[in-house]
């Protein structure tokens, strides 16, 4: 309850600082890789949490008849 009240309670000049912060404590060129990662990151925990297996996606030619 009190997390989603601390939400709540930023506003836009709070966002704006914290979105300065993060680039200059990351730079520029190293939020795009950081967010790739995240995002290469959460697709994976939602594969494993659905049980798709990255060798069972993939297609094998070699057991199909010709």
């Amino acid at each position: 309850m009190l997390q989603s009240t601390m939400l709540a309670a930023l506003g836009t000049t709070e966002i704006i600082l914290i979105i300065v912060a993060i680039l200059l404590l990351f730079g520029g060129k190293k939020i795009p890789e950081l967010m790739r990662g995240l995002g290469k990151g959460m697709k994976e925990f939602k594969d494993g949490k659905d049980g798709v297996d990255s060798s069972t996606t993939t297609t094998d030619n070699t057991n199909k008849p010709q």
